[in-house]
């Protein structure tokens, strides 16, 4: 045989060579149309591309290198969740040079020579143009193929997203890693972090789309860091399977990526209280007094954690005989006084042949083991321990059904999942050999390592789920991805007492919930170190507009209990969780229309006007559901701070000073205040202050209505908050729409669903009317009040009943000789 033939076929063959080598698909030859809306293109050299059609907006791309179409499955997007899609058109023809596929919304172009994608809207704008498009790695070492795809990045584009990245708002210029990871006091740029979230959306000449790359393998995405005109994503090994959503708006990108993915549940509206929490909190006397300490300075709160040091030994579903010998009366005791238990469960179970769950464990092969064999072992709080695969469906099931002691029969009303990357002391996670089931489809700790927390919270709130049946679950979760907010709460992790931290808790929130996962928080005051008195002040403001509002700290730091920093601080915390439970009922509906329409409860200063270029750039400032904008100070000594209104008109909450957007504004915010405005033509709901959810039955609802000159509509959503009779219609949606005028405001109320709340009435505080009023509810005179406002604002109200229909504000005539008083007083 000639010697260059052999030399050539050893080349060719020779895999360990071809590593770090890109390969690109060839030349398409043929395209298949599978069904009505998905689409097999296939290329010369064995590459094929599966462009599905989810629906007019949605484009899933799956790039296959060689052997058989695997097995659709994904933990993140339900098959239901796909079934619900449909597309209203599609049309596909073949040209010269290219496929084209068009959409009610969209044209996706499909080049012949080299299978790169092209997405237009209908307009004929570029979306998205692939650069090197589809490409590939061979891993000698692995077997696996590095997967990348790179686009091209046009002059003037944005990216944000990504879900819990310590950095600014704008991710162009950088570069992250998806590898969920224990970062014990992290910082601003730190990477990987605990939660694992492969979306992001792309603003470009004021049109948005996003990308929900489905692949849980360690993955980056560069963010042309590495050159200025491309971006790029890459995963170690699986599918380069990823979904285009279009907008047009930054808001819809999300609404479409978290229905896809699917919202979470309604909460127990208990969950949307405060929360006190430390590393720890024992013995039962240190739990009591706490309690007792939040109700004797009359300061609001639902939860109280029980960390690591309430078992025994650190063995999970176990209690300290000496620190709490009887957790069944405690947590009753507790309950009586308004106060819900929390628990913390980590996955490492300890290796012990005297503990029950140890027992189960081994003898029914629910924990993991390496590649030959031997069961993973790893060192956490209890020392050597096992690991349940929570892949394994009948391991989920047994998860589950370890929670009937806590939560049926002792009474804890929500679990605590920490540690869950999954983190091992000294080593990081689990080695690659480990092998998971996968839901049958046997994987490597490579492929499970970014689901493994995402699937133990599920485990978690099935059993909590099922076992707090008729009431709702609650449970949070450190680590996740991409549709874990189906399961879970979460938090930030381990961040530090520091001005820097506070800045972050509100970058991180705001990313997470445009990242479909809105029901989050951060550790107030900082978990690491001890923050001043100021800190912990202006990050409890901060944090009564986060939908997770708890306080957490590591013990060996000192105290940080709302009444730890002296009586002033002390006063301004009691006041903040004060508002946030008159705000419940605003903060509730906000997670109805995110729970029913995905919508992001935390929106960032772009997503309430991506029109305005001014917004782009901008972090601090951001909107909490329909009708409320925050930002935080997040500087020492500071008396108020400049900050930028979106556009149209706006009220100053403490002062009711009407203010037009569009530009920078002075917010005066000393201790007791924080940045804090009202869109104009908002109906705000405010309830009573109650020391905890359930304490009383709410005899009257305040609503807040705030002038506009032109019209505006607000919702407000009730249920009782807890159960699942809102599932069979045991609901109520208010619809209020206001219409304002020089010389009259209208109020109207149209009433969806039979729910029946405990209060009766309605207290109307009008805000921005000025000059002698006559008001009257469905055609009858109304009596008007003054009303003093926790703000000291003495404004304008009546009282109505709750099915009112209209209120109606008019201007009494003006005396002779003098003009008439404006509705609204001049901005």
């Amino acid at each position: 045989m000639d010697t260059t033939i052999q030399e050539n076929n050893y080349m060719v063959n020779d895999l360990a060579a071809q590593s770090h080598q890109e390969h690109y698909p060839g030349e398409v030859i043929r395209a298949d149309q599978l069904d009505d809306n998905r689409f097999l293109f296939n290329c010369q050299n064995g590459v094929r591309l599966l462009l599905h059609v989810l629906s007019d907006k949605i484009l899933r791309f799956r790039y296959l290198t060689d052997g058989p179409l695997s097995p659709d499955f994904s933990y993140a997007v339900p098959a239901e969740a796909v079934s619900r899609l449909t597309p209203d058109q599609v049309e596909f023809r073949e040209k010269p040079d290219h496929y084209r596929l068009t959409t009610a919304r969209l044209i996706c172009i499909i080049q012949k020579e080299n299978l790169k994608a092209r997405v237009l809207d209908r307009s004929g704008t570029i979306l998205s143009d692939d650069e090197k498009g589809f490409h590939w790695e061979y891993d000698y070492d692995t077997g696996n193929d590095i997967v990348k795809m790179s686009k091209q990045v046009p002059a003037g584009v944005h990216y944000y997203g990504l879900g819990d990245k310590p950095d600014n708002m704008n991710l162009r210029g950088k570069r992250f890693t998806n590898w969920g990871s224990d970062t014990y006091g992290y910082v601003k740029g730190s990477d990987p972090l605990y939660k694992n979230i492969p979306f992001y959306h792309v603003l470009h000449q004021k049109i948005a789309h996003g990308i929900f790359f489905d692949n849980t393998f360690k993955a980056s995405f560069d963010f042309a860091a590495e050159r200025a005109d491309v971006t790029s994503f890459w995963a170690q090994g699986g599918e380069l399977n990823y979904y285009f959503i279009y907008g047009p708006t930054l808001m819809e990108v999300t609404q479409e990526y978290t229905l896809l993915t699917c919202p979470p549940e309604l909460p127990p509206l208990w969950t949307l209280g405060y929360h006190q929490c430390k590393w720890s909190y024992f013995p039962e006397s240190n739990v009591k007094e706490i309690a007792k300490g939040l109700r004797d300075r009359k300061i609001p709160c639902d939860a109280l954690y029980l960390d690591i040091d309430y078992m025994e030994g650190y063995r999970c579903f176990t209690w300290s005989q000496e620190r709490f010998p009887d957790p069944k009366r405690m947590v009753r005791e507790l309950a009586e006084d308004g106060f819900k238990t929390i628990v913390i469960i980590d996955p490492g179970i300890k290796i012990d042949p005297e503990y029950p769950v140890y027992q189960e464990g081994i003898a029914n092969n629910y924990f993991c083991r390496r590649a030959d064999g031997p069961l993973m072992k790893g060192s956490v709080w209890p020392g050597l321990c096992n690991f349940p695969d929570f892949t394994a469906p009948r391991v989920r099931e047994w998860w589950a059904g370890l929670f009937q002691e806590l939560i049926q029969d002792i009474g804890v009303k929500g679990v605590w999942n920490d540690m869950n990357e999954p983190a091992v002391f000294e080593k990081g996670t689990f080695p690659p050999d480990v092998r998971f089931d996968y839901d049958g489809h046997s994987a490597s700790h490579q492929k499970a390592h970014n689901i493994y927390g995402m699937q133990m919270a599920r485990a978690t709130n099935d059993g909590v789920k099922q076992f707090s049946y008729p009431n709702r679950p609650f449970t949070i979760t450190r680590s996740t991805y991409s549709g874990g907010q189906r399961y879970s709460s979460g938090w930030t992790g381990d961040n530090i007492a520091s001005w820097d931290h506070l800045w972050l808790a509100n970058i991180q929130c705001q990313r997470l919930s445009i990242s479909g996962f809105s029901f989050i928080g951060s550790d107030i005051g900082g978990f690491v170190d001890t923050p001043t008195g100021e800190l912990y002040a202006r990050w409890i403001a901060l944090g009564a507009f986060h939908p997770f509002f708890r306080t957490h700290s590591s013990g060996d730091h000192g105290d940080q209990e709302p009444w730890s920093f002296g009586e002033t601080v002390t006063d301004v915390a009691r006041h903040f969780i004060e508002l946030r439970y008159r705000l419940l009922p605003y903060m509730y509906t906000a997670f109805w229309q995110y729970a029913t329409a995905g919508t992001p409860m935390l929106r960032p200063l772009t997503f309430l006007d991506q029109n305005d270029t001014e917004t782009y750039l901008r972090m601090a400032e951001f909107g909490l559901g329909d009708n409320l904008l925050v930002c935080p100070i997040t500087q020492p000594g500071a008396e108020g701070r400049w900050m930028y209104l979106p556009r149209g008109d706006w009220f100053y909450y403490w002062t009711d000073a009407p203010t037009s957007g569009g530009a920078e504004v002075w917010a005066a915010a000393d201790l007791t205040r924080i940045p804090l405005f009202v869109r104009a033509g908002a109906v705000l709901p405010m309830q009573p202050v109650l020391q905890y959810v359930g304490e009383r039955a709410i005899e009257e609802l305040t609503l807040h209505v705030y002038y506009k000159n032109g019209t505006a509509e607000s919702v407000h959503y009730d249920d009782g908050g807890e159960g699942y009779a809102y599932e069979t219609g045991h609901k109520t949606l208010r619809r209020f729409t206001v219409t304002g005028s020089e010389n009259n405001l209208v109020i109207t109320q149209a009433i969806e669903g039979d729910f029946q709340p405990s209060y009766a009435t309605y207290r109307v505080v009008l805000h921005g009317v000025a000059g002698p009023i006559e008001v009257t509810a469905d055609g009858q005179a109304a009596e008007v009040t003054e009303a003093t406002l926790e703000t000291g604002l003495k404004l304008p109200s009546l009282v109505v009943g709750v099915a009112f229909g209209e209120v109606r504000v008019n201007v009494v005539p003006p005396v002779a000789g003098k003009g008439a008083v404006p509705v609204a007083p001049a901005a």
